[in-house]
């Protein structure tokens, strides 16, 4: 593998401000992925590349994430997202420094028409 690009089609979500709190009876609170992260989530599975068995060797993945305005965001949470997405999935077998060694040109760019996120992983 030298390379891998996909994109998804799909506006970028954050996990960190996607979150609600609840209270199971009898329980502490705890803090979960509100329905908007769980939705995306579900739905980028589709896009995520097939492969025969997840990264394990160290890759750079680049992200361009498009939006739909220019409010602001955190370019580090809109990677734990779609890095989260890609574990979940078997695109990576993990996300940790071992595997993703950077992320090097990811941006966060303004599209109103086309939202989506293109996903660049090289082989180090």
């Amino acid at each position: 593998m030298k390379s891998i690009e996909f994109v998804v089609p799909l506006p970028p979500v954050t996990k960190k401000n996607s979150q609600e709190i609840v209270r199971p009876k009898g329980r502490p609170p705890l803090i979960v992925q509100n329905k908007r992260y769980k939705d995306y989530e579900r739905a980028c599975k589709e896009f995520m590349p097939k492969l025969e068995k997840p990264i394990d060797f160290p890759v750079e993945v680049s992200c361009e994430f498009y939006r739909k305005d220019k409010r602001r965001c955190d370019l580090t949470n809109l990677l734990a997202a779609i890095t989260d997405v890609m574990v979940k999935y078997g695109v990576l077998e993990d996300d940790n420094y071992h595997i993703i060694t950077s992320v090097d040109h990811s941006r966060v760019f303004v599209d109103p028409d086309n939202a989506r996120t293109v996903v660049t992983i090289r082989e180090v």
